[in-house]
């Protein structure tokens, strides 16, 4: 299930090692994702600051987050300035900087020196980076050192398409999540044939430009043949690491996020994924999606995605604090050894009700086996009875953001 060095810090030892020093932790982020990360944080005694967005403020409720400021949009023009000047004002000098999704990981990556000069920086360089976020990069690198991918060509032109030697269905994506449309939105537009798929790709050429497309065969099975490779890395090295299955996902073909995830004993993806990321010399936290072929049994790799993932809140219940064992890292202080619990689970209960539902309906998912996955031990994305308001405020929050879009839509 994982290929970990080291026996997870028991709570004492742990905020007793994070008082040794008063660095803390910025969460640039304020969804269940970055919950995850300021509990992992906080429980081990570090402080942490969240900076809630307009759309995003359950982990500002969190008892562990110290203080809660708030910046609407990081792909706003004076967004490292408001970093920096954030450092300045409550002496945040040396703090660990927590990037928590796409828009924030770029910002960060592209102005690493900047930034570096007042934070501790938890992903690297753009001149690294990028060849875990651009998909023809990603490729190029997955080539040299032997990691299967699926098929995919990068066309410029209709004509392209013609002569591309794809097997239908294919499905139309983006290379790159940085800028925010329809098509990033799915993720992926699914084409059964080549009317289709010239249709599809002309209006993907209206949200992007052509060199930002790309077309992939599409590799059939949903979540249950999705596995996930999570770690912290050191110049490429893992030091830390644990494997999980995505097994639920919505919507159920090509999820925007992970709906119900199990961690698992599958060595197939761990040797593929620790050669991409020596190839990288990636360090900090990352996670490395891989989907296995039913048609040859071959993991095939999808994406890296270099921040904190949607189901990170297992990894800590697994036994694995991802976040503060790389808040230890930057420290310079040794990694505990770590046990890691077998066959634990997580979900976000109010999407994986959803997948459920409509696995019900497409799949032969009975509603007898769907019970049987909640067993314990279980973990899920936003309850935890030691922080109980997040929980508490999830639903009004999100009603609250229904109607927020909903007369935003109406131009109200």
């Amino acid at each position: 299930m994982a290929n970990a060095v080291s026996n997870a810090p028991d709570a004492v030892t742990a905020i007793t090692h994070a008082k040794q020093s008063t660095l803390g932790a910025v969460v640039m982020g304020g969804d269940y994702r970055a919950l995850g990360l300021v509990r992992s944080l906080g429980r081990c005694g570090v402080p942490v600051f969240v900076i809630n967005q307009a759309d995003q403020r359950i982990a500002g409720f969190s008892r562990y987050a110290s203080r809660v400021l708030f910046y609407p949009d990081w792909e706003q023009g004076d967004a490292v300035d408001f970093l920096l000047k954030t450092g300045l004002k409550y002496n945040l000098n040396h703090w660990l900087l927590f990037p928590t999704a796409d828009d924030s990981v770029r910002l960060v990556s592209t102005h690493h020196e900047r930034l570096s000069g007042t934070f501790q920086l938890t992903v690297p360089p753009w001149e690294i980076l990028q060849h875990a976020v651009d998909k023809r990069l990603m490729h190029e690198i997955a080539d040299k050192v032997g990691v299967n991918h699926p098929k995919t060509i990068y066309p410029r032109s209709r004509d392209d398409l013609a002569r591309s030697g794809l097997t239908f269905p294919v499905i139309v994506k983006p290379i790159t999540r940085e800028q925010f449309n329809k098509l990033t939105v799915d993720k992926a537009w699914p084409a059964e044939n080549m009317n289709s798929l010239v249709a599809l790709y002309d209006e993907a050429c209206r949200l992007l430009p052509p060199e930002k497309l790309m077309v992939q065969e599409m590799i059939p099975g949903g979540g249950e043949s999705q596995f996930s490779y999570a770690a912290v890395c050191k110049d490429g090295r893992p030091l830390v690491s644990l494997v999980a299955r995505r097994t639920r996902q919505f919507p159920i073909d090509f999820g925007r996020a992970s709906t119900f995830v199990e961690t698992i004993d599958e060595p197939g993806v761990i040797e593929p994924s620790e050669r991409l990321l020596a190839a990288v010399k990636y360090t900090g936290l990352v996670e490395v999606e891989f989907k296995r072929d039913p048609r040859t049994g071959e993991f095939k790799l999808l994406d890296i995605n270099p921040r904190v993932w949607g189901w990170y809140s297992l990894c800590e219940t697994a036994g694995v604090n991802f976040a503060y064992l790389l808040w230890l890292l930057y420290q310079g202080k040794p990694l505990p050894e770590v046990r890691l619990r077998p066959n634990v689970r997580w979900m976000r209960l109010t999407t994986d009700l959803l997948a459920a539902f409509s696995e019900m309906r497409h799949t032969s998912l009975t509603v007898r086996e769907y019970l049987r996955s909640l067993r314990q031990p279980r973990t899920t994305a936003i309850f935890s009875s030691d922080d109980l308001l997040p929980a508490l405020l999830e639903m009004p929050l999100l009603f609250f953001l229904f109607v927020k879009r909903l007369f935003r839509g109406k131009g109200i």
